[in-house]
């Protein structure tokens, strides 16, 4: 375990941490702060447009799914196991201040993602059956090694590929779920892994469309439930706000002293924590949504990459921030628990037994929607990876399909057995997520210039409405056909 902790803090050191914070600044800076300036325009082109009357004017274009359902997949591959377990843990070892650094990566973020959603639309593929599948090696392979002639971007893809594919064992899904509903209901936790295990078959079963369904109920219903909850215990406990606040500022700049359970944490422990508990949890920079993203219907790349923005605002700033909050004003985030079980213990502190089930709940189908999620971003590598050789292909889905849950149920099996404490299993997710990112995030990079002509291109379209070039392609297929 002592070298898992120190990889772990090696691929979360000072190296990517300042790559992850120049390419939010960069781009924000590029994009003349388009996360800030134009928050209320986001807003309204996703959010506003489920309930408005041009609700379906963003799926004029061809796709898998539409665009609620393409985020929805992404949200629950996004909002899920992290949120509970992943920023309790963030909170154990780095302290309140942690929470601070989750959300200068996500006001970063938030740009971030859109970038490489707008990315993975602009350079997606049609397969066989002439339906589109996208995503960073598709960006790659075209923006770097077909545009720029970047010879080894394949070096690039393969080490993204992997460093995905590790997630299929380091996956904290199942073992979350089974020690939140265990500890919750007191049932034996290799019981709940079983019954999680096949779950997971069933929800995996009918690939992207049928997860674009799934997920377009699910996630809705599961993130409200979760936030009202949270909210409760806030507003129950409002006198107690401006203290946690005075935590989470004090502790972000002078770090945390040692208290009760809580074995202290200096600036650069809540750095480290809070920036890469916030990429596990909203993914962003991570390359992993914008592979289901560019599956949407939808006539414009930017229009995409609003729905990843406004993913990352879902999953951090309000979600993450309530399972923070409600561990801080609880005073639970001292008591040397980690973990789901910090977080069921903070919200039976605010609300009784109650309190401890709804997370439980939540942790369950938070759980079932990333599983689902995440099983629809590596369909989308393997369809790459074959592409056009169908018989080929559909034997690996078949294959894949059969042993994708059996890692997170044997991490179970592995913890119960050695007695894993939560913080040392989250380890490896940490693992799973820091090499990919560092890959996908230097590719964006390298890619910023048509990132900045998609944007400049939208923003004369449907925002300033000013004259734009007739002849400007905004989907490199179109690029292709026309040269």
């Amino acid at each position: 375990m002592y070298f898992l902790q120190k990889f772990s803090e090696f691929l979360w050191g000072l190296p990517l941490i300042v790559t992850i914070l120049f390419a939010g600044i960069f781009f924000t800076i590029g994009s003349k702060f388009f996360q800030f300036k134009y928050f209320g325009h986001i807003l309204k082109k996703t959010f506003g447009n489920l309930f408005g009357k041009n609700k379906d004017d963003a799926e004029k274009g061809e796709g898998v799914v539409s665009p609620l359902e393409a985020v929805s997949i992404a949200i629950g591959g996004a909002v899920g196991t992290g949120n509970i377990g992943g920023v309790a843990t963030a909170i154990a070892v780095g302290g309140p201040g942690a929470t601070f650094w989750m959300w200068v990566a996500a006001l970063f973020g938030m740009l971030i993602k859109m970038v490489e959603v707008s990315l993975a639309v602009y350079y997606r593929s049609k397969d066989e059956k002439g339906e589109n599948y996208g995503g960073p090696t598709y960006y790659m392979q075209k923006g770097l090694g077909v545009e720029k002639n970047f010879r080894l971007w394949w070096l690039m893809a393969f080490i993204f590929g992997i460093g995905i594919f590790s997630s299929v064992i380091f996956t904290m899904q199942n073992y979350t779920v089974s020690e939140a509903v265990s500890s919750t209901f007191n049932i034996n936790m290799l019981a709940v892994s079983a019954v999680y295990l096949i779950l997971s078959y069933v929800i995996t079963v009918g690939g992207i469309p049928w997860l674009g369904k799934v997920s377009s109920i699910l996630v809705p219903f599961m993130c409200l439930f979760y936030i009202l909850g949270g909210l409760f215990i806030i507003l129950k406990n409002i006198s107690s706000l401006p203290n946690a606040l005075g935590l989470i500022f004090k502790g972000a700049f002078n770090g945390t002293a040692a208290i009760g359970g809580f074995s202290g944490a200096a600036v650069s422990m809540a750095i480290r924590n809070g920036i890469a508990r916030s990429v596990f949890s909203n993914e962003a920079g991570w390359g992993t949504s914008p592979m289901i993203h560019a599956s949407a219907k939808i006539d414009h790349p930017i229009k995409q990459g609003l729905w990843g923005a406004f993913e990352v605002f879902v999953d951090t700033i309000i979600v993450c921030s309530i399972t923070a909050l409600v561990i801080i004003i609880t005073g639970q985030w001292s008591s040397g628990m980690d973990g789901a079980t910090l977080t069921l213990s903070a919200f039976e502190i605010g609300t009784g037994a109650l309190g401890r089930v709804i997370v439980a709940i939540s942790v369950f189908l938070f759980g079932l929607s990333t599983t689902g999620g995440w099983y629809a971003y590596f369909e989308v590598l393997i369809r790459h990876l074959f592409g056009d050789r169908t018989r080929a292909k559909e034997m690996a889905f078949k294959v894949f399909r059969a042993v994708y849950p059996i890692p997170g149920f044997l991490i179970v099996v592995i913890a119960v057995l050695k007695e894993m404490p939560g913080a040392e299993v989250w380890l490896l997710g940490d693992i799973a997520s820091g090499v990919p990112t560092f890959i996908n995030v230097i590719a964006i990079l390298l890619l910023s210039g048509k990132f900045f002509e998609l944007l400049k291109d939208y923003k004369a379209r449907y925002i300033d409405e000013k004259a734009m070039k007739s002849d400007f392609k905004v989907f490199y297929e179109d690029k292709i056909k026309s040269s």
